[in-house]
């Protein structure tokens, strides 16, 4: 098969599609990325068996054909072609020619006979909501999925549509991350997706406003629909934390803080931590000053801010990136901190009216001076 296109089309078409290769692979034929020609038409599939990620491009062609190759040295060599314009040759033994104005390179393709195929998804249903606000819910969210194999469904977010609402709701044991966003769909859905799909994902969407993402969930799989791209997923079976029982409803202390300063002060501490000196950072709220202080083998710290604080005087503690992750990704300048003891989940939220998302993150004890 032969074909002509645009050098950075395929660049960038071959970089994406080979997010679903792992270097890992179940198989040999998995190990590349399918090509398939179908005239002027180039269809381009990575596959591990859990996520697919498939797109089609226009090239000049009247030819047919497919063939497996490898896609980090294609890659490589389309971006070393000193012309905006490659030509791909792949003979009948498989023998790849990529030239570009007086530069050739030569590889070796594959038989695509034994590549699987991805799972056939017939999806009544399609959910349709703008691609930044997409990136922003999983960004808030994703970091919160547990990674142990302990409990495999937390391995994944729960999305949630009911009343005209999506929620995405993320949770390791630890700490939990619920994001919500209204959209336009009638009825009620609930799946569990994968996080390692949810930063492929991710990777894809845009910034722009007028973009949109379609999401086709089905019994066992999804497909996200982005920016002419389609990722396919397994879904994640079981019964999700049931979360919502676990959020307070009030508190008794309650700070306003400014965000980026407890950032800034965080991060100082994080200095001193590592996966040797785990030490949690103690956090004592009192006359509308945030002390935090932090003894570890490395060193230790001693810090305040300013904030407002309404409430009993309290002392907590905490695993310090715990802390600082919610606070990266949300958007507003400053963040209320609401507890209800020393030993009781930590709830961050917005200062905004939006209360779109919530935070919640279980205390460590202190260990005694």
């Amino acid at each position: 098969m032969k074909f002509t296109c645009e050098k950075k089309m395929l660049i960038d078409a071959v970089t994406n599609v080979s997010k679903a290769i792992t270097e890992r692979a179940p198989f040999p034929a998995l190990a590349g990325m399918k090509m398939t020609l179908n005239k002027e038409d180039l269809e381009l599939t990575g596959y591990n068996m859990e996520i697919g990620i498939k797109t089609n491009i226009t090239v000049e062609s009247s030819d047919y054909g497919q063939c497996i190759i490898d896609a980090g040295l294609f890659s490589n060599m389309l971006r070393k072609m000193p012309e905006d314009i490659v030509m791909i040759d792949v003979s009948g033994n498989y023998q790849v020619t990529v030239s570009s104005g007086v530069t050739t390179f030569n590889l070796v393709a594959t038989s695509a006979d034994e590549y699987p195929e991805l799972p056939l998804i017939n999806s009544d249903e399609s959910i349709t909501i703008s691609q930044p606000v997409l990136k922003n819910m999983i960004e808030q969210s994703v970091f919160a999925v547990a990674t142990t194999d302990m409990k495999p469904i937390l391995k994944g977010e729960l999305f949630e549509i009911e009343n005209g609402k999506l929620t995405l709701a993320a949770i390791d044991g630890y700490r939990l991350a619920v994001r919500s966003e209204p959209i336009k769909y009638d009825g009620a859905k609930k799946f569990v997706v994968p996080a390692i799909t949810l930063s492929k994902v991710t990777e894809l969407l845009s910034d722009n406003e007028e973009d949109m993402a379609e999401l086709c969930p089905t019994l066992k799989h999804i497909i996200f629909k982005v920016n002419g791209y389609m990722v396919y997923s397994r879904l994640l079976e079981g019964d999700f934390h049931p979360y919502r029982s676990a959020i307070p409803t009030e508190s008794k202390t309650e700070v306003s803080v400014d965000r980026k300063q407890l950032i800034a002060t965080l991060e100082r501490t994080m200095l001193i931590i590592n996966d040797r000196a785990p030490s949690p950072v103690k956090c004592y709220f009192e006359n509308d000053t945030i002390k935090i202080n932090c003894k570890t083998s490395v060193g230790k710290i001693s810090d305040e801010i300013s904030a407002v604080i309404e409430g009993p005087v309290i002392e907590i503690g905490f695993k310090c990136k715990y802390l600082l992750d919610p606070l990266k990704v949300i958007d507003d300048d400053r963040v209320k901190l609401q507890m209800n003891g020393s030993l009781l989940p930590m709830k961050i939220v917005s200062c905004d009216e939006k209360e779109n998302y919530t935070y919640l993150v279980l205390p460590v004890r202190l260990p005694k001076d």
